[in-house]
């Protein structure tokens, strides 16, 4: 198995592409550390990780606050004394608007669930992986902070295109103390959030937008996450691995 006893943490892990990750983290030998502000969802989804022979944590967390942040990554240590990988998986978006209807505290409250939340993960985890003197983190953007190949939101695309912004930089400063920062760009995927929101025919016409005539899963994001994450990606830092089925093309 490729993570035997590495501790990993996946934030926004109650559902959709973190709660994959997080199983497929599990299944493959890690030590996963699952933090949510869903409490109930991510301890379900830890209790999961546990049935199938892993070894999880669940950590209720709002991981747009520091001091939440910081006490996980402590529990999160406390318990396994390392931390070998972060994903950086929690953001989203609730509605379409057009820019000028966005609500000045919904535009900070995106960038601060997409960007910020990532920002307070890596502060809190990098004094542990500079330690170590090796580490490796993933952050989840999207197609749309790679171009405007789907339409979108405009706070949600300007927050995963600070996603790319904080990954490259970050990878640059931590590549001398063996940590490489990448992130997942991923097109649309199936999630629970997805399916709740489309009839079968949008679904479907979506699909048909897409070169590979169909949308991702969960669990395919989640492996571009582990690719990442692994040792067979050890001189890949500050890169972005697109997965959106051809959809767009750099």
């Amino acid at each position: 198995m490729r993570f035997t006893d590495r501790v990993v943490m996946v934030t926004g892990a109650a559902k959709g592409i973190g709660a994959a990750t997080a199983r497929a983290f599990g299944r493959e030998g890690a030590r996963v550390a699952l933090l949510d502000v869903d409490a109930s969802g991510v301890a379900a989804v830890a209790d999961e990780v546990r049935r199938r022979g892993g070894d999880a944590l669940s950590l209720a967390t709002d991981v747009t606050v520091a001091a939440d942040v910081r006490v996980s990554v402590e529990a999160i240590v406390g318990r396994w004394t390392r931390v070998d990988v972060l994903v950086n998986n929690a953001g989203g978006f609730a509605i379409l608007r057009r820019a000028e209807d966005i609500p000045d505290d919904e535009w900070d409250a995106i960038l601060r669930l997409n960007v910020t939340s990532a920002f307070l993960c890596v502060k809190a985890v990098l004094p542990v992986m500079r330690r170590q003197r090796s580490g490796r983190i993933v952050n989840l953007s999207s197609i749309v902070g790679r171009g405007g190949a789907v339409a979108v939101t405009l706070h949600y695309a300007t927050a995963k295109a600070g996603v790319l912004g904080l990954t490259r930089q970050l990878a640059r400063e931590v590549a001398p103390d063996g940590i490489t920062v990448n992130a997942v760009a991923p097109g649309t995927v199936a999630t629970e959030r997805f399916r709740s929101l489309r009839t079968a025919e949008e679904t479907q016409r979506l699909a048909e937008s897409v070169p590979l005539r169909r949308v991702a899963e969960p669990d395919e994001i989640a492996e571009a996450v582990l690719f990442l994450a692994s040792d067979a990606a050890a001189y890949i830092t500050g890169a972005v691995l697109d997965v959106n089925g051809g959809l767009m093309m750099a």
